[in-house]
């Protein structure tokens, strides 16, 4: 890529092998300009090469052909080994006929392009890591002045403007000149500055009036320019639509819905501009599972974004861009969520066959899924993001990802709010405090509950009404206030009657039950765990059913009927570990070991407690894990 540092390895790398004496006729450098307005040619370069060898004036070939004839002859004729180095080369044109013509020598060039037909070795460079981010501006502020302790005093703010530079040398260098200049302000200023116009390259290339080692002018976005300008138009169409997609990240299906292209055309025109190093491959996975996904450097995408912004056409052609990856990943997480959500009886959901199936594709495209919803704040994108965040709150829940699921529930809700929907405002306020409970944000969580409900009783919906009960229930227990979870319950359970809907009933009944182990009614907290597992065999929710045996565990714990809480919490297991559930199948191991505990078995408590750490790290659930290591650690 432009600006990763290419010229500067080479140079370096020069020095380096000369000083261990590799190269003892010494370097030939020529910088062959690929990507000005007028490329240095072949024909031009041997010349100065010719100039460096010492033929010159009349001893000059006065054909191009004879010239390289004479090029060819004196490195031919060199003893010594050297060392020729062609610099920012845009086609192989320019440095092919350069080439000495005798393994003798060696040639090393630097491009942004791949030229993957010619039999060469390839040496790809990619962004510096933080660390090293980190390092190149202190050093570069401490050479100047040693007594400049913003890098020291300011961590926190040098490590995120490297991350707002998102590493590209090129853009750190011009960073470092920056601060260099303004030495009185802070490091932090200027990350502010970055921040407030969301386009580094703006900040960066206007702040800039220095030259590097080489005395080129520090600049970024000309970089970029003569990049995108060298692309025939079908890749260039794409980077700039690229440049629009949600995430970091994106798949190749999603690439194709985006720029409305089939998935095989969208690929091969994705691996042409990775071999121009402005889009990157990232692999996920091993084997044949393995998938490849795309990623645009930040700089990139905020040039990409610009040159879309800049024109109304493109405007209008990234806006019917979007509306399709949204479609995109609406159908899709649609069907995905009716798998995870699917029970016999029902149809088949379309592609998923298997809940695996469903879960690898939500976590592939989690980051892009969770990005598009933020775009229900634009009026154009409301509806098809406010029902997108929807179709994610089973998986979001099921990997417990909840701040990305109280990022979602929320944006969808500001939506819906926006647009008086009030059936959606009362969908996302459901799931909004669902989340908020499991992150712990209780308050929060009952007022969003309690909104919930409010809006479906104005709306004569029961249905989701019992819903908000139900949910309103869990987070009044959270929040210590049992008899009114007991009330919640049982307003949810009535309700769900009522309507007829058995897997809802059987919930409310589960959780009735807790509540009432909390108060210490546990014959009738067993009876309502039998209920509602009764219903869910049923209905045949394995699921469901697995989350009552676990309840129903603990209640005959606490009843002192401890084989049949062990046998109880076995089936729990059983089912948690055919559903690959590891966090609540950490619980069920973790619940076994209190009852082997309580019948004095320390050798099953241990073995139980080893099992559940391993499960409890298989998922999003360190907290878990280390307190069951603690727990392991008191036994020993």
């Amino acid at each position: 890529m432009g600006g990763i540092g290419k010229t500067a390895l080479a140079v370096e790398a020069a020095h380096r092998a000369r000083a261990k004496g590799w190269f003892p006729g010494g370097t030939l450098f020529v910088d062959l300009r690929g990507y000005d307005a007028d490329p240095v040619t072949a024909d031009q370069a041997v010349l100065a090469l010719l100039d460096a060898l010492g033929v010159r004036g009349q001893d000059l070939p006065p054909t191009a052909e004879r010239r390289y004839d004479t090029y060819r002859a004196l490195l031919a004729a060199q003893r010594d080994r050297m060392l020729l180095i062609l610099d920012n080369a845009s086609d192989p044109s320019q440095y092919l006929p350069l080439l000495p013509g005798t393994d003798h020598h060696r040639v090393l060039i630097t491009s942004r392009d791949r030229p993957d037909a010619l039999p060469v070795r390839l040496v790809d460079l990619g962004i510096l890591g933080p660390d090293d981010s980190v390092a190149l501006v202190g050093r570069a502020l401490y050479d100047t002045d040693e007594r400049d302790v913003r890098p020291a005093r300011e961590a926190d703010a040098l490590r995120e403007l490297t991350d707002l530079c998102d590493h590209l040398p090129l853009a750190l260098q011009i960073a470092a000149a920056m601060l260099r200049r303004r030495r009185h302000r802070s490091i932090a200023s200027l990350v502010a500055e970055i921040k407030e116009t969301e386009d580094p390259t703006t900040v960066l290339d206007n702040g800039s009036r220095g030259t590097d080692q080489y005395g080129r002018s520090l600049v970024l976005r000309p970089v970029l320019e003569t990049s995108y300008r060298r692309l025939p138009p079908d890749q260039a169409r794409l980077l700039r639509l690229l440049a629009l997609a949600p995430g970091a990240e994106t798949g190749t299906e999603a690439v194709g819905a985006l720029a409305d292209l089939a998935e095989g055309t969208a690929l091969s025109l994705l691996e042409d501009l990775a071999a121009t190093h402005l889009v990157t491959p990232v692999r996920e996975g091993e084997g044949a599972a393995s998938e490849v996904r795309w990623r645009l450097h930040d700089l990139v995408r905020a040039y990409g974004v610009g040159v879309v912004a800049g024109d109304a056409g493109s405007r209008e052609e990234g806006e019917a861009a979007r509306e399709r990856v949204l479609d995109f990943y609406r159908r899709w997480a649609d069907a995905a969520d009716d798998r995870l959500r699917w029970l016999p009886g029902r149809a088949q959901p379309e592609r998923f066959g298997d809940r695996g199936g469903a879960l690898a594709w939500f976590d592939g495209e989690r980051a892009g899924l969770v990005a598009a919803v933020g775009w229900a704040r634009e009026e154009r994108y409301r509806d098809a993001a406010a029902g997108l965040a929807e179709c994610l709150s089973e998986y979001l829940a099921w990997r417990r990802y909840f701040d990305d699921w109280i990022t979602v529930a929320g944006a969808a809700r500001e939506a819906a709010h926006g647009a008086g929907d009030r059936r959606r405002e009362a969908i996302a306020s459901n799931n909004l405090g669902i989340a908020l409970r499991e992150a712990g944000r209780v308050a929060e969580a009952i007022e969003a509950h309690t909104h919930a409900r409010d809006l479906n009783q104005h709306a004569g919906d029961r249905r989701r009404e019992a819903i908000a009960w139900n949910n309103l229930g869990l987070a009044l227990r959270h929040a210590g206030r049992v008899a009114e979870s007991i009330e919640a319950h049982t307003h949810a359970r009535d309700l769900n009657q009522h309507a007829g809907d058995r897997r809802r009933e059987a919930t409310a009944w589960n959780n009735l039950g807790i509540a009432l182990q909390e108060t210490g009614r546990v014959a009738e907290a067993i009876e309502a765990h039998t209920h509602a597992r009764d219903l869910d065999r049923d209905i045949g929710d394995r699921h469901g059913e697995a989350m009552v045996w676990g309840n129903l565990g603990i209640a005959l714990r606490k009843a002192g009927r401890l084989e049949e809480a062990i046998e109880a919490h076995g089936k729990a297991l059983r089912i948690h570990e055919e559903f690959d559930d590891w966090y609540r199948a950490g619980q069920a191991l973790h619940n076994m070991a209190v009852t082997h505990q309580t019948a004095r078995r320390p050798a099953d408590v241990r073995a139980c407690l080893l099992r559940a750490v391993d499960a409890f790290t298989r998922v999003n659930a360190p907290t878990e894990a280390a307190q069951t290591r603690a727990w392991i650690a008191e036994l020993d």
